[in-house]
């Protein structure tokens, strides 16, 4: 086995990076642009992710290439065309805004950290960026999921991306890793006051939809604890809002393929509780950490347009916690707290950094 070429090295020189922490802020990715090509491309690498498809390898191949790969990428470009913005993507956008974000408020706290951004399939990629942290000089990488509730198919895929590029490399960043922070109290806190403001401005509506991202339901049966979470993640939500349980529904949307998954499902949901009389339904997406198109074009869109057709009066969505700035401070105090005991501070003075080399030189070090 061949490891990558270590970045140009030299005993006692200080790090590019105005600190030797990072947090990598790890979201799901998005294709390049709203076109079928880049839907091909975006599409193959993430449904060839066997956390994501648990299929044997040979078949989902035929069926993925055979099939899929040749119908989907021009109907999923015209959904994506009808949420990109002129920066591009809103997953990207919000991601790269909370990174930057992210990184003011932990300066503020005395934690001059660096910050990145990184999506699981697509661009930056997660190797792409840990080769510019280590060339930097980072020597210490808190991966931090974009995902509050822990899945086999999303948190464990993004530590997979991590894995894979460390085993090819020769002096590996020491890393930590944060698997969930579904039961967070900033977290829990910050979506109860997008939601109570929401509220103040247009009033509240007769049900709270809570939707999460499905996944299939074998996977409850086989140990992941992602159903159980996004439970969690609702009853101290709606405990935070002083809601009863017939105020509020708990649904899963993004069914994908014909097997089972989680249920309820989302529009299916709406369209049962517009048929049974309910007028008006606040919808949140407390899994989904930054707007995208499952939340902008599946629920704010199509969801929307099934309630009302079904008989409902008002559908109102609430926007993900974006740039909140209750939801910024919640995500720095979840990143100080696990790096906790790691000096987040500025590399060494350059008298110190001189005093290594000198000792290094003095051990028989070439440079």
């Amino acid at each position: 086995m061949s490891f990558a070429p270590e970045p140009s090295f030299a005993h006692g020189a200080a790090p590019k990076a105005a600190s030797t922490t990072a947090i990598l802020l790890c979201n799901l990715g998005t294709p390049d642009a709203p076109t079928a090509p880049a839907l091909r491309r975006y599409l193959g690498e993430f449904l060839s992710d066997a956390r994501v498809v648990e299929i044997p390898k040979a078949l989902w191949w035929l069926i993925l290439h055979g099939v899929i790969l040749r119908t989907r990428p021009k109907k999923s470009a015209a959904k994506y065309a009808s949420v990109w913005g002129p920066e591009g993507s809103p997953l990207k956008v919000w991601t790269q805004k909370q990174a930057v974000m992210l990184r003011g408020y932990l300066g503020q706290r005395g934690h001059p950290v660096e910050v990145r951004y990184a999506m699981r399939y697509g661009n930056p990629s997660i190797a792409s960026q840990l080769d510019q942290l280590k060339a930097d000089g980072v020597t210490r990488i808190l991966i931090l999921p974009a995902y509050p509730q822990y899945s086999g198919t999303t948190t464990a895929s993004v530590f997979d991306a991590v894995y894979s590029w460390a085993a090819r490399v020769r002096r590996i960043p020491e890393f930590r890793f944060i698997n969930h922070y579904h039961d967070d109290s900033g977290y829990i806190a910050a979506l109860a006051d997008s939601i109570r403001r929401h509220w103040q401005l247009g009033g509240q509506a007769e049900l709270l939809v809570m939707s999460f991202h499905g996944v299939p339901e074998r996977t409850l049966m086989l140990g992941d604890p992602y159903h159980c979470e996004c439970q969690k993640t609702a009853r101290l939500l709606a405990e935070q809002l002083g809601l009863p349980m017939d105020r509020y529904r708990v649904t899963f949307q993004s069914r994908f393929g014909k097997a089972k998954w989680l249920e309820p499902y989302t529009e299916p949901t709406l369209i049962k509780l517009a048929q049974s009389g309910v007028k008006s339904v606040d919808v949140v997406c407390p899994g989904f950490t930054s707007d995208c198109l499952e939340t902008l074009e599946e629920i704010s869109m199509e969801a929307r347009h099934a309630f009302i057709q079904a008989g409902g009066k008002a559908f109102n969505y609430i926007e993900c916690l974006n740039d909140s700035p209750q939801w910024l401070a919640a995500l720095s105090d979840l990143g100080i707290r696990h790096m906790g005991g790691w000096n987040t501070t500025a590399p060494e003075a350059d008298q110190t950094l001189a005093d290594s080399r000198t000792r290094a030189k003095a051990l028989g070090a070439a440079q």
